[in-house]
């Protein structure tokens, strides 16, 4: 077996459970979050199902096309190199998605809980504004 082929294999073997563990974790605790930022639970429910299926396709997507960057590796000395700058890569890359993922969501959240606060203070409004009003003649 060739150098450069258990690189490829070990690269799989530690990007690839990775991948899964930190979609799993996304899975089972942003449906809390995204709890809070929907006010129907099978919205939340569905929204945090599409985005694990997103995270996945384009992460095992990136894992998958990024195998073959750079060269052959000759040694193990190259064999370790070349594993940590692509894990290395994948985690950045990881990283980076989730981050985009949270800032989005936070501002998601932020939004609701203006209309919410938006809509409580107009129908406190419209509830002085109705209770200022004399009972129009029948």
């Amino acid at each position: 077996m060739s150098t450069t082929l258990i690189a490829h294999l070990a690269y799989l073997a530690v990007s690839l459970p990775i991948v899964i563990w930190v979609g799993q974790t996304l899975g089972r605790h942003g449906q809390a979050f995204l709890s809070d930022v929907f006010d129907r639970p099978e919205v939340a429910v569905a929204t945090n199902r599409l985005l694990v299926v997103g995270y996945y396709l384009l992460n095992l997507g990136f894992v998958l096309l990024y195998l073959r960057a750079g060269g052959p590796v000759a040694d193990a000395t190259e064999l370790v190199e070349s594993l940590s700058v692509k894990v290395g890569v994948v985690l950045l890359v990881t990283g980076l998605i989730h981050v985009v993922n949270v800032k989005i969501f936070s501002a998601l959240h932020r939004r609701h809980l203006i209309d919410q606060q938006s809509s409580a203070h107009y129908r406190a409004q419209l509830d002085a504004w109705s209770q200022r009003q004399p009972a129009a003649p029948r």
